[in-house]
């Protein structure tokens, strides 16, 4: 069996580390991809030398377990070993040994769907040292396919995508529309009360899997969401403190006014009851919103008014 060497297939060095990595994997994929070198190929073989190269050391697992082979077959090799008489045994991967997962990245995933019709055609040493399409995970990437002994009649793999969207769209629901290489287009329906880490199935979506949708909710310039309540700090002049009076206080919707007592304190959190996001299981159920009150001074006094807050003071002290 033929050693890959992934690093030279790469053009990278041992040492290069993650970005290192991805950028010499995108450099080549456009170069090899079998959409640009229809006549050649060629073009196609190395394209999946390429792909298959990326698939390992982008992940840190693999990438570990491959280092980890290449001292000891160098070692062999260095003793005059020849490859049929190297113990493979230890090294191969058997199906069902638990759940695995390989992540890849938005452009990865069209290009599954697209010219080369899937990730088939890797090679007997990454099969042995791998198994099947082999598990990977890679925090940096955006997609995940996952493969599931108990699910091992599925000729192929579910697929995991991660979809941004803003909080307004968590709070009313939203679409997207998802187009891949081949000309598919598929509309989500991504659900009201849906937070970071949800995860919306599009059944056989993934060229006969599943196709999983991961939320990731961005963050907000005005509301902090915890679960389904939200946080706001809300501006309060210091007269409003002082004396009592209403506010406004911004919610996803419109903006609500808030009674403020007298005498309220900066840090003072008022519960909005069934103003936060909606529950993503229960119907017209909502969280709630916690305002918190952010004293407000007055800036730029005139002498005028200066004086009527050291009269103010004077008083205070005199009591």
């Amino acid at each position: 069996m033929e050693y890959k060497d992934y690093y030279k297939t790469l053009g990278v060095n041992k040492d290069s580390n993650e970005s290192d990595i991805k950028t010499a994997y995108r450099k080549l994929a456009r170069k090899y991809h079998p959409d640009v070198n229809k006549d050649d190929p060629k073009a196609e073989e190395k394209f999946k030398e390429v792909n298959e190269a990326y698939q390992v050391l982008s992940d840190p697992e693999k990438r570990k377990k491959y280092d980890q082979f290449g001292s000891e077959w160098q070692r062999y090799q260095s003793t005059g070993g020849q490859p049929g008489g190297f113990d493979w045994g230890r090294w191969q991967t058997q199906p069902g040994d638990g759940t695995s997962y390989r992540t890849v990245t938005q452009e990865e995933l069209n290009e599954m769907f697209g010219g080369m019709g899937g990730m088939g055609g890797f090679s007997d040493f990454f099969e042995t040292l791998f198994g099947g399409m082999g598990g990977f995970s890679n925090q940096a990437g955006t997609s995940r396919a996952r493969r599931n002994p108990a699910r091992q009649q599925k000729s192929n793999p579910d697929m995991e995508n991660e979809i941004e969207i803003t909080l307004e769209e968590a709070y009313t629901g939203t679409n997207r529309l998802l187009q891949f290489s081949d000309g598919r287009k598929i509309e989500a329906t991504i659900p009201k009360g849906v937070d970071s880490g949800s995860r919306v199935r599009l059944s056989g979506q993934a060229g006969g899997g599943d196709l999983y949708l991961r939320i990731k909710v961005l963050p907000h310039a005005t509301f902090t969401r915890q679960g389904d309540d939200l946080r706001v700090r809300v501006p309060v002049d210091i007269y409003t403190a002082i004396l009592g009076g209403e506010v406004s206080v911004p919610t996803l919707e419109k903006p609500v006014r808030l009674t403020v007592p007298e005498g309220t304190d900066s840090g003072k959190v008022f519960r909005l009851k069934g103003l936060g996001m909606p529950n993503l299981r229960k119907k017209d159920s909502h969280g709630d919103l916690y305002a918190t009150v952010e004293l407000k001074l007055p800036q730029h006094l005139t002498p005028a008014e200066k004086d009527k807050v050291r009269e103010l003071r004077n008083m205070r002290h005199a009591g």
